[in-house]
C-alpha cells in the first residue's frame, strides 16, 4: 500500500506509541510503502526544531536532522506537481496532498482536521493512523 503520512503523524510515530509509531514499523517491515517531498522533510525538520518538542527529543537522547534523515531514508522521495489550491485554511496541507499525487498514494495518514475533512482527495482516502493499522494484514491487532 502506498501512503504519504502528514507530518503531525511521522512525529508522533517517532517521539511516541501508538498507532503513528505502528505505520512507521509497517514501513520499516515493506508491509506499507511511504512517501514523502522535499517540502514535507523541510517541515518535518522545522516541527522538530521547535521548542515545545526539545524536552521530548533531551528525553530521548535525538537531534531533529537525525530523526530527518532516518525518515528520509525510510520513505522514498518524490517530485510532486503544483496543485491548485484546495485547504484555504491551511495552505501548508497542499503539500501533502500534492505529495500523495505525485506518490500515486492510495492513502494520506494524518491527525489534521482540515485534511481529514476531506475524507478523500482525487481517489486518495484520508484517514487516522489507527484507521490505516487496522487495513494492513498482520497490523491491526
Amino acid at each position: 500500500m502506498r501512503v504519504v503520512a502528514d507530518t503531525n503523524t511521522v512525529i508522533s510515530g517517532m517521539l511516541w506509541q501508538g498507532a503513528p509509531r505502528k505505520v512507521l514499523d509497517a514501513a520499516r517491515k515493506g508491509s506499507v510503502e511511504l512517501f514523502t517531498s522535499a517540502v514535507l522533510l523541510a517541515e518535518l525538520e522545522d516541527v522538530l526544531g521547535r521548542e515545545k518538542l526539545a524536552k521530548r527529543l533531551a528525553l530521548i537522547s535525538v537531534a531533529p536532522r537525525e530523526l530527518v534523515l532516518g525518515y528520509a531514508a525510510l520513505a522514498t522521495l518524490v517530485s510532486p506537481p503544483m496543485i491548485a489550491a484546495v485547504i484555504e485554511e491551511d495552505p501548508d496541507d497542499d503539500a501533502v496532498l500534492a505529495c500523495a499525487l505525485a506518490a500515486h498514494a492510495e492513502v494520506i495518514v494524518s491527525g489534521d482536521s482540515h485534511l481529514l475533512s476531506l475524507k478523500t482527495y482525487e481517489g486518495i482516502h484520508i484517514i487516522r493512523a489507527p484507521k490505516l493499522i487496522a487495513r494492513i494484514p498482520g497490523e491491526g491487532r
